[in-house]
């Protein structure tokens, strides 16, 4: 499983860290994590981190669970989304993701370097095989983003979790529970973190 960061001074290991710790808990020994560092953490640039992103990928091929949270799973759907053979690999997970927007004042975040969200639906299925998880708590991405994602990906499981916040508090025991009722096991029994 690759699990990708958001963005921000010190998130790696200050604040994701505990959501991978939340699924090494939930999950157990039969799944590994790889939770590594990106780029530039404080200031993300999408073309660094998909890269990045790439070369994890390749490294641990075609049965890697995908799981991403806040601007790093707006920007892992960017790779996806320019990436046919990517987004065919099955089940995403992602964690309270921004929805990007072109037009200002239509709900989403601003565009910038990351395409429109609502552009990538042809390339991933409408939503098929994603997961996305959306705090209504958050004050980070706003929970109408999770109606934005469920207009846009109509075949995505979209969740809403009451009172959680852009952490989800820290639990991810719905997105573990989706994992395994996916039966997707990659790797050997361990967890680790590479930095």
């Amino acid at each position: 499983m690759l699990f990708i960061q958001g963005g921000g001074k010190d998130v790696h290991d200050a604040w994701d860290d505990k959501l991978v710790a939340s699924l090494e808990r939930e999950l157990g020994p039969d799944y590994l994590i790889r939770y590594p560092r990106m780029p530039d953490e404080a200031d993300p640039h999408a073309g660094t981190w998909k890269k990045a992103i790439a070369q994890h990928v390749r490294e641990l091929g075609d049965e890697t669970i995908l799981v991403a949270h806040s601007v790093g799973a707006a920007i892992l759907l960017a790779y996806l989304g320019a990436m046919p053979e990517a987004s065919q690999r099955g089940t995403v997970f992602l964690i309270n993701p921004p929805f990007i927007s072109p037009v200002v004042g239509d709900g989403g975040w601003p565009a910038g370097e990351l395409p429109p969200t609502k552009s990538l639906a042809a390339a991933l299925s409408d939503g098929a095989g994603l997961h996305l998880y959306f705090g209504t708590a958050d004050q980070t991405v706003p929970p109408a983003h999770a109606d934005l994602f469920a207009k846009t990906f109509p075949r995505a499981n979209v969740r809403r979790l009451r009172g959680r916040d852009h952490q989800l508090d820290g639990d991810l025991s719905e997105v573990a529970r989706d994992i395994r009722a996916h039966g997707e096991i990659s790797g050997p029994p361990s967890s680790e973190r590479i930095r």
